[in-house]
């Protein structure tokens, strides 16, 4: 009996999760990624593989399509830079303030997200033409901003900006007060605890936001076409020139610019993450 009690017990390799149903939902989860992201994904890449690196290369290597490429991802970074600081302002301003009317500004932060896409462009192209509420201003100083590629830089900017806000607002949330007095305490200035303490706090969620911002303008169709004009080498934009492939029946096209941006889009978000991973070993989060 005492033997039996003495004998090494064996452990079982497999760690059952605490949580019920973990299995089940994990498999949910996977399957509706696949379907979601990974088999469009897929769709496109064996699209491509399909029709060939020449014809591919072929199709991309041409001025228009490059100078899409260029003014797309160059006015949605661009667009993302600017959300990214204003959208932090924003969001602190929110958390911390009291004044009139704050209601109704943090209601109006999601206006982006309620408002589709196409109704989005024609209420800025409304606003921004040469005889509209705002384009008349512009067009007294002498500049034009509808049709041209300020008209497009504002679009992303009103598209994107929700997406810095709400991800840094529950940040702001959290940060005590007392965080700052005690810098204040030490003897810390006003800007340095800004730079030596908000900023760090705030940077990992203000990544995410701008990741999330970059990705939603870089894809960006509806509320651009209306307001960009469309000039080819000028304001076209690159979710434009698929969209004329496709209609134009020439999916091989498609598939070979939506590659083109999708590998963009995947080193510039690559190159954020391991930004974002990096002020989150700074700071102590992993």
């Amino acid at each position: 009996m005492i033997d039996g009690m003495n004998q090494p017990q064996t452990r079982s390799i497999v760690h059952r999760s605490p949580i019920p149903g973990f299995a089940l939902s994990a498999g949910i989860t996977v399957a509706m990624l696949s379907l979601v992201v990974l088999l469009p994904i897929g769709a496109l890449l064996w699209k491509g593989v399909n029709a060939g690196f020449p014809s591919m290369w072929q199709t991309v290597n041409t001025e228009r399509t490059w100078q899409a490429l260029f003014l797309s991802f160059r006015l949605s970074l661009l667009a993302a830079l600017f959300n990214l600081v204003f959208g932090v302002l924003l969001a602190w301003v929110l958390v911390r303030y009291r004044f009139p009317g704050k209601r109704l500004l943090d209601a109006t932060v999601d206006l982006p997200f309620a408002l589709p896409t196409a109704v989005a462009g024609i209420a800025l192209t409304t606003l921004y033409a040469p005889n509209g509420m705002f384009g008349q201003i512009a067009k007294e100083m002498g500049f034009k901003i509808a049709y041209t590629q300020w008209g497009i830089l504002i679009a992303l900017i009103f598209v994107g900006l929700p997406f810095v806000t709400r991800t840094v607002q529950p940040v702001v949330e959290e940060i005590d007060r007392e965080v700052e007095e005690a810098s204040a305490t030490l003897g810390a200035s006003r800007a340095h605890t800004i730079r030596r303490v908000i900023i760090p706090m705030l940077a990992p969620a203000a990544l995410t936001g701008f990741a999330l911002a970059l990705a939603r303008s870089v894809g960006e169709y509806g509320s651009v076409i209306f307001i960009a004009g469309n000039i080819p080498l000028k304001t076209e934009i690159a979710p434009l020139l698929i969209v004329i492939r496709l209609e134009e029946f020439d999916y091989n096209g498609a598939a070979a610019i939506g590659i083109a941006m999708l590998s963009i889009s995947f080193i510039m978000l690559l190159a954020i993450n391991l930004v974002q991973i990096w002020s989150r070993r700074r700071i102590g989060h992993v």
